[in-house]
């Protein structure tokens, strides 16, 4: 017979710590247990109690004698320990009321897209640009792209016109004459007509580079939602929102796997955007 947990809980504030955290995001049980001790003042005994394992288990696992490494035992580990939702995520797991309704869940572990998220494009400029250097495909959705790639000193421009580039560029930029881009502009706090202006600037120095290297720019319609930065199999991904610009955004590195969906789905939003694009350059 199935001996039933006494559930035990850490203060909110001890989830929020950043060591309980490294040790949640490297599914350090010896560890979080360690923690758990420290923050909650709970024994080896009342430990093992939460979890569903004897003393002797839980002592041999704090002292690095034993690992955990099957799901169910972390699943029974974060319920015995009344972990929150943002610390199951952290562990690989569903959150709990996922886990409640039934519906499949899986171990986030084994869908590794997201690899990295930057404070803000500033951030992440280096590591874009060391793709960008040995990428052979390269594709921008952004509304008038001079930071990116429409001036000389823009921080992929560099890439464009080696003599040994072998980089194909497909850039979307905003239609300047679009209700979108207006509509954007206000989000900005920006006039129309120079939004618009920008957005042909760009367009006229890319147009310089057509003959010297293989770019192709288009114009969209619609209303930009998220910004793209795809070299290869990498995407780079921020977010177009009222009152900031998409350069200002968080920055997530997605990379294409196996059976995830964020690479897929980004990457199909950005050929049907081209479909309905007309193409300028």
């Amino acid at each position: 017979m199935t001996t039933p947990l006494v559930p035990t809980s850490l203060p909110d504030w001890a989830w929020e710590r950043a060591d309980v955290r490294q040790a949640l995001r490297a599914r350090d049980v010896s560890a979080v247990f360690r923690y758990v001790q420290q923050y909650s003042g709970a024994s080896q005994a009342r430990i093992g109690l939460a979890v569903g394992m004897t003393q002797a288990r839980v002592n041999e696992i704090i002292n690095r004698h034993r690992e955990v490494s099957r799901l169910d035992v972390y699943e029974r580990i974060a319920d015995g320990l009344n972990m929150p939702d943002d610390a199951r995520h952290l562990l690989g797991l569903a959150a709990g009321r996922e886990k409640r309704s039934g519906g499949a869940a899986f171990d986030l572990a084994a869908f590794p897209e997201v690899v990295r998220v930057y404070s803000a494009q500033a951030s992440a400029r280096e590591e874009i640009q060391q793709h960008a250097r040995a990428a052979a495909q390269l594709d921008i959705l952004a509304v008038r792209g001079l930071g990116l790639i429409g001036l000389n000193d823009s921080m992929l421009r560099p890439q464009l016109g080696r003599p040994d580039s072998r980089l194909r560029v497909r850039v979307l930029l905003l239609d300047p004459d679009a209700p979108a881009l207006a509509q954007r502009a206000a989000e900005i706090g920006e006039s129309a007509e120079s939004l618009a202006s920008g957005v042909r600037l760009a367009e006229a120095r890319l147009r310089e580079l057509s003959g010297i290297c293989d770019v192709e720019v288009y114009r969209y319609a619609m209303l930009p939602t998220w910004r793209l930065i795809r070299t290869d199999s990498t995407l780079f991904v921020g977010a177009f929102d009222a009152g900031w610009e998409g350069h200002e955004s968080a920055t997530y590195k997605v990379m294409e796997t196996p059976h995830g969906p964020l690479y897929r789905g980004f990457r199909r939003m950005f050929e049907a955007v081209i479909d309905g694009a007309e193409r300028t350059v």
